[in-house]
């Protein structure tokens, strides 16, 4: 279906001041583990058709288990589906890949991960790892957003001082995530644990020109499209790219967990605003991917964020993607 060549980073580099970060990292990879340490991979490049897709490791979030993290769900039954997809069983592994095309002269950026410091602590390198596979982050063209939870858009700003990261790049989202998430009080309607993430919200993206707002369905740049994908937040989007003979689709959280969701598409998600929508779309997205022999990347899944859905009577298998 598509190629993937394994480019793991084993020397240093030095990311660039406007991310925050300008330590040294080396850049080693290690299975996930209970045990083992934080793992800082590189990234990882593969092709899809014409189009060059850059994967680059943001992170993990080692979050400690929750009975609320899944609605329907006990904790032994997320213990239970994260062994049997081989992965620990002590915490509730929830990686961050951000995705590059390049599509001719063009950068594109799917969604802009969780800045240095500003989600979790285990999540802070992306501008190296950006650096060392040759990316200059202030040549990216466009940056398409997915949603406005933290993970996929603290990226944008500045930790401390919300000043714009990628000042030259359009930035192309979901009208309807725009207007819900910026709509005068909106930060008063929403739930406690949300109300800060809202209020930056609110405080910040308003003040920016760069934003161009989209409908479903529309070309967002030459050979991608938006696709409405609602359910995890009102105006959450898939982005459909084509490189000719084959296609990608930039699943963002419709799967986010895969140990889970595939065998349990029916689990509903903490994070979900609208399970039951969320449960919905989920099941569409994945069958269009089956019966049309699309590549799939995910926000969340293992390192290096994709893989192959099959069907599974009612339900899915997921084979990450193993770098070779």
């Amino acid at each position: 279906m598509f190629t993937m060549t394994r480019r793991t980073v084993l020397g240093t580099a030095t990311a660039g001041a406007a991310f925050g970060l300008a330590s040294k990292l080396e850049f080693v990879w290690q299975a996930f583990a209970e045990t083992a340490d934080e793992p800082t991979v590189g990234f990882y490049r593969y092709r899809v058709g014409s189009v060059e897709v850059t994967a680059i490791y943001d992170g993990i979030w080692r979050k400690p288990h929750d009975p609320a993290f899944i609605k329907n769900a006990s904790i032994e039954d997320t213990k239970e589906a994260l062994a049997k997809a081989g992965l620990p069983t002590g915490f509730m592994p929830i990686p961050l890949t951000v995705v590059v095309l390049r599509m001719g002269d063009r950068l594109i950026m799917m969604d802009a991960g969780s800045g240095v410091g500003q989600w979790q602590a285990n999540a802070t390198h992306l501008p190296a790892n950006m650096a060392a596979a040759g990316i200059d982050y202030r040549k990216i063209n466009t940056i398409m957003i997915s949603h406005f939870h933290p993970d996929h858009v603290w990226g944008l700003m500045e930790k401390g001082t919300n000043a714009a990261v990628f000042t030259d790049a359009e930035l192309i989202v979901n009208a309807t995530e725009y207007n819900w998430w910026t709509e005068p009080g909106r930060v008063e309607k929403l739930a406690e644990s949300r109300k800060a993430a809202g209020q930056r919200i609110a405080n910040v993206f308003p003040k920016w020109q760069n934003w161009k707002l989209v409908e479903d369905g529309a070309e967002v740049a030459p050979g991608i499209r938006i696709l409405s994908a609602p359910g995890h937040t009102p105006g959450h989007s898939a982005y459909l790219v084509d490189g000719g003979n084959e296609q990608l689709m930039v699943s963002a959280d419709i799967m986010y967990v895969p140990a889970l969701l595939a065998p349990h598409p029916e689990w509903q998600g903490a994070y979900d605003q609208d399970g039951p929508m969320a449960i919905d779309t989920r099941r569409k997205l994945i069958d269009r991917v089956i019966t049309d022999r699309i590549a799939i990347c995910g926000s969340h899944f293992p390192f290096p964020g994709s893989g192959t859905f099959v069907k599974d009577g009612n339900a899915y298998g997921f084979t990450p993607t193993i770098q070779a």
